[in-house]
């Protein structure tokens, strides 16, 4: 792994000319003003786009703006997007990167201006991961702990361990790659979302890197957690078509369907699945040969850890394993634990 020290910032650009933070949030009128208290110290913009709250979290977005005298945007829309909210937020930012974040996760302080010193640096990087501390004891997510594992060599000479998938809510990407290549497909909804853009990214030649001194501080809420299941589910079997060599995507399709438990939303992610089939066919456009690779060398780690075929127990969240569920892209090969 090429090293490099984040701890120097390169730039005297002020951060809100550098990046702006996008805060996805749905329903969590809570505690939405307590993460935008944070995120505001940071003394960048922020721009939160509501997916369509019923519960008065867009106003109370708006009140924090007024008593912080921080620039918040709120961006109100009518109907839930999913992920795909984001790419307003991209649309409406001017600054070239983005910091993405949901309303359960804020950065620590000085994470930003490493992140953006190193997309400044190497200008073939497009995505920045953070580490992810879970929860008030601040524990290592075990996602961050599979991305710094990452076996796949560095071979372009960019800082941190190599990924081919990134978590959502927890990276800083430049704003020219994200709208290159589309920004998140509103088909996907939720729920392993980032896996096709990922590929999208690095069909693209764009680099993606998790870097160990860029901290995300997640305080995780299952309010949403139960009824993504089907959707992850769909949406991985949906990107091993389009993004995957036939042989690839055979095998990563045989080890979900063997793999994930067998439930109503077992059958609920089969059928979505099917429904999706022409579309994702007539769209196929598979990833190179080396980027399949890289690919199998993570799948291997996958395979090992198949469970069962007649494992029927649904997953069950708890404070130790639900950013799993919230993460989803295991350094670009999503498996949701049980």
């Amino acid at each position: 792994m090429t090293e490099y020290n984040t701890n120097t910032h390169l730039s005297t650009v002020p951060l809100r000319d550098r990046v702006t933070v996008v805060l996805l949030t749905y329903n969590c009128v809570a505690r939405v003003g307590q993460i935008l208290g944070r995120i505001a110290a940071l003394n960048a913009d922020v721009i939160v786009v509501d997916n369509a709250s019923a519960d008065g979290t867009a106003e109370a977005v708006e009140a924090c703006g007024r008593v912080s005298g921080a620039s918040i945007t709120v961006h109100r829309l009518p109907t839930n997007l999913g992920a795909a909210a984001r790419n307003v937020g991209a649309e409406h930012a001017r600054t070239p990167y983005l910091a993405f974040c949901d309303d359960d996760g804020y950065y620590q302080r000085g994470s930003l201006e490493r992140a953006c010193d190193l997309l400044d640096r190497y200008p073939r990087l497009a995505v920045v991961n953070a580490k992810i501390l879970v929860g008030e004891q601040r524990r290592l997510d075990p996602i961050s702990a599979e991305m710094a594992a990452s076996p796949i060599p560095d071979r372009v000479g960019i800082p941190g361990r190599v990924l081919l998938g990134f978590m959502a809510g927890a990276v800083i990407v430049r704003r020219s790659a994200y709208l290159e290549v589309g920004g998140y497909d509103p088909r996907f909804f939720i729920g392993g979302e980032e896996e096709t853009l990922s590929f999208k990214l690095a069909k693209a030649g764009h680099q993606m890197r998790y870097v160990d001194d860029v901290v995300m501080y997640h305080l995780p809420s299952r309010a949403n957690a139960a009824r993504l299941h089907s959707y992850s589910m769909r949406n991985t079997l949906w990107n091993a078509w389009l993004h995957r060599p036939r042989a690839s995507a055979l095998r990563w399709t045989l080890h979900t369907l063997v793999d994930r438990p067998k439930s109503k939303n077992y059958a609920i992610a089969l059928v979505r699945a099917v429904r999706g089939l022409p579309w994702v066919l007539r769209e196929r456009r598979p990833i190179t040969e080396s980027v399949d690779a890289d690919l199998r060398v993570l799948d291997a780690r996958r395979y090992a850890e198949r469970r069962p075929f007649f494992t029927f127990r649904d997953w069950k969240p708890t404070d130790q394993h639900e950013t799993t569920v919230t993460a989803k892209a295991l350094v670009g090969a999503e498996r949701i634990r049980d």
